[in-house]
C-alpha cells in the first residue's frame, strides 16, 4: 500500500455542540471529560474519527455514545485546526451543532457520562478551544435564524408567543418589546392560532400557536421583520 511520503500524520476528531430550549431558557449540553488531559472538566461531546467511518457517522456515533441522543439533526459548522489546540498530539476537530426541544429528548438522555444542561448565559469554563466553538455556533445560528426556520427545532409543535419571544431574545442576546414583538410576529401570517391555552404562567393564559410550514417556506422573509438588526449578522 502506497502512502504519501514525507507527510506528518495527525488525528481527526469531532465535537458536537447541542443547544436546547425548555420553554424558558436556551441551554447547552455538556459532559465532564473522561480522560486526560483536562479529565473531569466540562467539555463538548467529542471523540476521534475511526478509519472505517465517515466524519458524519463519527459525529452521530459519539453523540449517541456520550449522551444517548439518537436521530438528532447535526449540521457541520467549522474545522478547528490550531497547532496547539490539543497538548498531547496534533489534532484537528470538525465541529457540529444541533438544535433540539429539550422536553422531546429528556427521556432519551443517558446519565452514563453525566451529560448536563447549562443555561447559555452561565456556561462553565470549557476545555481546549471549545468555548471558541460555542461562539462560532452561536454566530451561525443567529445568521441562519434570520433566513431559515431553524429556531423552531427548539420549540414543541405548539408554543406560545411569550415562549417564542424568550427564545429569540436568548439567541440574539437582546430585549424585545413585548407588544411590538407580538404584533410583528402575528402580522407575518406564518403562525396558526390554536384553541387551547397554556395556563401555567397566568390565570388568563396564553394561546398556543403552530408554525404554518407551507406559508413559512413561501414567505419566510417575513421573519426578518422582527429579528434584531439582521443586516449585522455574520456567518
Amino acid at each position: 500500500m502506497h502512502k504519501y511520503s514525507k507527510q506528518i500524520r495527525l488525528l481527526l476528531a469531532v465535537d458536537c455542540i447541542i443547544f436546547g430550549f425548555d420553554g424558558e431558557t436556551l441551554k447547552i449540553l455538556l459532559i465532564k471529560r473522561a480522560f486526560n488531559p483536562e479529565k473531569g472538566n466540562w467539555s463538548l461531546m467529542g471523540g476521534f474519527v475511526q478509519p472505517t467511518e465517515s466524519i458524519d457517522q463519527s459525529a452521530n456515533r459519539i453523540l449517541k455514545q456520550l449522551t444517548g441522543l439518537d436521530g438528532v439533526y447535526l449540521e457541520q459548522l467549522y474545522t478547528f485546526g490550531s497547532t496547539n489546540r490539543d497538548p498531547i498530539e496534533r489534532t484537528a476537530s470538525v465541529s457540529y451543532f444541533a438544535l433540539i426541544d429539550i422536553h422531546k429528548y429528556e427521556t432519551q438522555l443517558s446519565n452514563d457520562y453525566h451529560a448536563e444542561w447549562f443555561p447559555l448565559k452561565r456556561v462553565p469554563k470549557l476545555v481546549f478551544d471549545h468555548q471558541e466553538m460555542v461562539e462560532a455556533a452561536k454566530r451561525r445560528i443567529r445568521y441562519k435564524a434570520a433566513l431559515h426556520p431553524i429556531l423552531f427545532e427548539l420549540l414543541p409543535k405548539k408554543f406560545t408567543i411569550p415562549q417564542l419571544q424568550t427564545l429569540y431574545e436568548s439567541v440574539f442576546n437582546t430585549s424585545i418589546d413585548k407588544r411590538n414583538f407580538s404584533k410583528r410576529v402575528l402580522a407575518t401570517g406564518l403562525l396558526i392560532k390554536l384553541t387551547d391555552k397554556d395556563k401555567a404562567s397566568s390565570k388568563r393564559g396564553a394561546y398556543y400557536y403552530q408554525l404554518n410550514m407551507q406559508n413559512y417556506y413561501a414567505k419566510f422573509q417575513a421573519f426578518l421583520n422582527f429579528i434584531p438588526n439582521p443586516d449585522t449578522l455574520l456567518l
